[in-house]
């Protein structure tokens, strides 16, 4: 990756500096947690959601919402995030889950799962535009926060690399389906491939009526 110097570092310290006003505005309840999650919207895999506490005033160079980074920005943002962060957990409810309880319900249940694996207690919890239920922190929803909070994005990076690389094994078990290139998701060739071949055991049943 190409080192930033001079104008363009100084403009990157200050994208990063404003992603950490929610951070700032809520420093009286630290530690505070980023929450995010990666995978709701597929036809296919998990859903994966990661709970991170970074250090206060933390600036990683390059963090932003994970869907406007590359892969290989986002692989390399993996492993800073989880070298720097106080604390973090990602965890992940498979298809079958979801079909039984909801792609929603699921969602939240990878987001409690996340929290409670903190090796650290957060204070409080920015979350992207949600209210998790059964949870007993302070939550503060966000609209947008992946792109606003830099604890956030943190987490929004974490989820999303996780389940990406997830989908990359699966492809290899299934490698009709074209999973390590759209990752899940409802393109023109998985739904092609999911009416040619039928639905392998990683497809969320709930979701493919239309198709199959």
């Amino acid at each position: 990756m190409r080192e930033l110097k001079g104008e363009k570092l100084e403009k990157e310290l200050q994208r990063l500096d404003a992603m950490l006003s929610y951070e700032r505005e809520y420093a009286a309840l630290a530690p505070l947690c980023g929450i995010d999650e990666a995978g709701r919207g597929p036809l296919a895999g998990p859903v994966a959601a990661a709970a991170v506490i970074l250090p206060e005033n933390c600036r990683i160079l390059y963090l932003n919402d994970s869907k406007k980074l590359s892969p290989a920005r986002r692989d390399a943002l993996f492993d800073e995030i989880r070298e720097r962060a106080v604390s973090y957990s990602i965890a992940v409810i498979p298809a079958e889950r979801i079909d039984e309880i909801n792609i929603l319900q699921a969602t939240y249940e990878a987001m409690r799962q996340a929290v409670r694996s903190l090796s650290v207690e957060p204070g409080a919890l920015l979350n992207d535009a949600v209210t998790i239920p059964e949870l007993s922190f302070r939550q503060i929803p966000i609209v947008k926060g992946d792109a606003k909070s830099l604890s956030i994005a943190a987490a929004s990076v974490l989820a999303k690399v996780t389940r990406d690389r997830m989908m990359e094994e699966y492809d290899r078990l299934y490698p009709e389906y074209g999973f390590a290139k759209h990752k899940g998701y409802g393109t023109a060739q998985h739904i092609a491939a999911l009416k040619e071949h039928g639905p392998c055991p990683i497809h969320r049943r709930t979701f493919i009526g239309h198709f199959v």
